[in-house]
């Protein structure tokens, strides 16, 4: 079996990939890294894993204790894995990292949006881009991969394969997003206790959130994104609005471009959250509006399956030689 570190493991996304590790024929927890859990019971943190995983405990962050282990999935704060890098470079082992400390093609760029100067620029090269259904052949064997989150995940998905087509403008489009409250973490603020949330959908980080330059990197296009707070507990469902170009059907585009993808479906039906809760699918649709000449483009995913835990998985899965679909579904949980 081949043993995983993950490093985050007592927040929400370290909890999801412990769920899907449970699940996966040839990878196992191997050391569970949780710094503001350690030396709690992971029942005691992820009470729902009581039964998988009865006698583990979070472990403090220790370089030595990645012996032993063939992988490393870190699913920490931005600017945490570049505090790291050295040790985590000495380990010499695969790792897929969710945080964006890798995720940008440069330096100037993460330092442009996320205000704060890039530690370690001489990483960033070495370093995959990990949406499979883009960059499967570069991330299959790779040492290193920056899985992309939530909001990138669902826009790009729903926007590459138009902007490819030379269907839409690559200029002036508009994603509308609305996320579910775990994608702000576990350490809960203001603005995402229950009474804050419960009832109550707000936008924002208007103008320049920082998810907007990965959506600029893998689409080459200008984008305004606005992201939403949704009462719910996870989903991502983006609303991508573009200038038409030329003639064509959209809803086409998109079947044609994902019919070999087990992870991506496309319908006619407008994709709702709830249908990928649990899994690692996405769901889209489009549609061409002849009265405005624009197209509108929908993709719903779980913001902990697709946009983070099974989206590493996912990657794990490549580099390793595994079977991609391995310890993941593509049926969500409903109602």
């Amino acid at each position: 079996m081949i043993r995983a570190a993950i490093l985050g493991a007592s927040g929400y996304v370290g909890g999801e990939l412990m769920r899907l590790i449970a699940g996966h024929p040839a990878i196992k927890v191997g050391v569970a890294f949780g710094a503001s859990s350690a030396g709690q019971p992971v029942s005691s943190v992820h009470p729902h894993l009581a039964l998988a995983y009865a006698s583990e405990h979070f472990a403090r962050w220790d370089p030595k204790k990645l012996r032993g282990c063939d992988l490393i999935l870190a699913a920490l704060p931005h600017g945490e894995t570049q505090r790291l890098a050295d040790q985590l470079v000495a380990a010499d082992l695969p790792i897929v990292d969710l945080g964006a400390d890798f995720r940008l093609d440069s330096a100037e760029q993460f330092e442009r949006w996320y205000g704060e100067p890039h530690a370690r620029p001489d990483l960033l090269s070495t370093f995959v881009y990990g949406l499979p259904e883009f960059h499967r052949e570069e991330i299959r064997g790779a040492a290193r991969v920056a899985a992309p989150g939530c909001y990138p995940t669902a826009a790009s998905l729903a926007l590459r394969p138009l902007i490819e087509a030379g269907l839409v403008e690559p200029t002036g489009i508009i994603v509308d997003a609305a996320s579910g409250v775990s994608g702000a973490g576990r350490g809960a603020g203001a603005g995402t206790h229950f009474c804050a949330v419960d009832g109550n959908f707000r936008a924002y980080g208007l103008l320049g959130h920082r998810h907007t330059a990965e959506m600029e990197m893998m689409t080459g296009a200008s984008i305004l994104f606005t992201p939403h707070l949704a009462s719910l507990s996870r989903g991502i469902l983006a609303t991508c609005y573009a200038q038409a170009r030329q003639p064509g059907d959209p809803l086409q585009v998109l079947r044609d471009a994902y019919a070999n993808e087990r992870f991506v479906h496309v319908g006619e039906m407008p994709p709702e959250t709830k249908w990928a809760a649990g899994s690692n699918a996405a769901f889209l649709t489009a549609r061409y509006d002849e009265r405005t000449n624009r197209i509108i483009s929908l993709a719903a995913i779980d913001n902990l399956g697709k946009g983070a835990a099974g989206q590493m998985i996912q990657c794990a899965n490549l580099m390793l030689n595994l079977d991609e679909a391995a310890g993941l579904s593509t049926m969500g949980i409903y109602p």
